[in-house]
């Protein structure tokens, strides 16, 4: 007769922890013990070796919620201006996007774009600030993710994949490189006060990843971090013991796979330390008036964007590896998908985020912190040349510029190009390279940093990517 295929639901180490009132079970547990075969206690979120040496120890990905159109900030294109007005060529074929299908006019950019810093890198007038940074950035121009619609292709930017449920990038760099820091989440979300991006909680997800590699989401305003404080009449010395008790209860019936409940577990002594530790991370009150100016913070314009900024730094300073920052999200009036009026639409977004990520830039390098942090500004796509209702720009997810800046990168140049129109990448990178380069940039080789799932060994790269080794030093 075979052996049946259920598994047997009682096993050997059931038998001795209810036996004898459990004493049988901790008999074996100081055997184990004493011949070191017992499993000790590890953190998940405790450093790892890299795979090779790199420079960068952790990173900021600013994220521009719902499309900044390339050809109107870093991409100059100055052939639509004399195109304007008119059809784009047959040539290019259909045109494909959510609300528009090319027969549209062009649209030039109304805004100028000039040379900055000793490389001479083009940057359009809405970003002064940034552009006064440009030879520590690496603009890549043709990017393209393969969805029109925006929460598909910002799981696309967050997962390598158009469809949620797979673990995010965040998670990825956390679950390979562990966190550096014992009393702060490894892993940090910071999104727009005024809602999340339209992808919403999948793209900080940990997926199929043990649930303790989740991004920890911060809310805005003054207090991101809720229940720091203890109750009142409670000790710490009591809380402690709770957390004691509540450790040793868990241990006794914890089965390997829940990986829910060793989250928990992790969740809560984090928590714990959370509590003497976290209040002075989110204190801002003991910046310098200097820095303070340097993110915006006295401008009502740039106030809250800066102040994540500065948290961002914050946290990368105490160990964070991986802070994603939100710019836009919620009500429309509040991101970058200009389908109309892209002039007020861009001069705002633009308005509110430009000086506070030149003062990152320029605070990160001050301290030294630039070269041990990569710092990525990006989105989901970016916006076609053809006009849309007459004065905006529906998503282009053919083509678009991202640029990365410090974390070993070679600051001062561009790589790769749309045509000429800005339209669709030449020989472009997909989201698998975009993410094999942050990977190699954080010293970590993508197929070497792979999670056996449902018999697969998953990697964030699925079958692999190119990196972007033009974009190193």
């Amino acid at each position: 007769m075979s052996r049946s295929h259920i598994p047997v639901a009682v096993s050997r180490r059931d038998i001795l922890r209810g036996a004898a009132n459990g004493f049988g079970a901790l008999a074996l547990q100081h055997m184990l013990v004493r011949d070191g075969l017992a499993k000790t206690k590890v953190n998940p979120l405790a450093p790892r070796r890299v795979h090779f040496p790199a420079k960068a120890k952790s990173v900021i990905f600013l994220f521009m919620v719902g499309g900044p159109s390339q050809i109107d900030t870093f991409d100059p294109k100055p052939l639509l201006k004399k195109h304007e007005g008119k059809r784009l060529p047959e040539s290019f074929g259909k045109i494909v996007s959510q609300f528009t299908d090319g027969s549209t006019p062009i649209l030039s950019s109304p805004w100028r774009f000039q040379r900055h810093g000793q490389s001479g890198m083009w940057v359009s007038t809405l970003f002064p600030n940034i552009a006064k940074h440009v030879d520590d950035i690496c603009f890549v121009r043709n990017f393209y993710t393969e969805s029109i619609v925006h929460a598909p292709a910002m799981y696309q930017v967050a997962s390598g994949r158009i469809l949620m449920g797979f673990p995010s990038v965040g998670s990825w760099v956390t679950y390979g490189l562990g966190s550096e820091s014992e009393n702060l989440p490894g892993y940090v979300v910071m999104p727009q006060p005024e809602g999340t991006p339209e992808g919403g909680t999948p793209m900080w997800s940990s997926g199929f990843l043990p649930a303790v590699y989740q991004g920890t989401l911060l809310r805005p305003g003054a207090t991101p971090v809720l229940h720091l404080k203890p109750r009142e009449g409670v000790s710490v010395e009591r809380q402690k013991a709770r957390l004691d008790l509540l450790q040793k209860m868990n241990e006794i019936d914890t089965p390997e796979w829940d990986t829910e409940l060793a989250a928990r577990i992790s969740s809560y002594e984090l928590a714990y330390r959370m509590q003497a530790h976290a209040p002075e991370a989110v204190d801002l009150s003991k910046e310098t008036e200097a820095t303070r100016q340097m993110y915006g913070l006295e401008d009502a314009r740039t106030r809250e964007f800066g102040t994540r900024c500065l948290l961002a730094r914050r946290f990368v300073e105490r160990g964070v590896r991986f802070v994603q920052l939100y710019h836009g999200g919620g009500p429309v009036s509040i991101q970058w998908d200009a389908h109309d009026h892209l002039h007020a639409n861009h001069e705002k977004m633009c308005g509110m985020s430009d000086g506070p990520i030149a003062g990152l830039l320029q605070d990160l390098k001050s301290r030294g912190l630039l070269d041990s942090t990569l710092v990525i500004w990006g989105s989901e796509f970016g916006r076609l040349p053809m006009s849309q209702s007459g004065n905006g720009r529906d998503h282009n997810p053919h083509g678009f510029t991202m640029w990365f800046a410090g974390g070993g990168i070679k600051g001062g140049q561009a790589l790769g190009e749309t045509d000429e129109f800005g339209l669709h990448a030449i020989d472009g990178w997909h989201m698998r390279d975009f993410h094999a380069t942050i990977l190699h940039a954080l010293g970590l080789d993508q197929h070497k940093l792979w999670y056996l799932h449902n018999g697969r060994h998953e990697k964030l790269t699925d079958f692999g990517g190119k990196v972007i080794q033009k974009a190193f030093a």
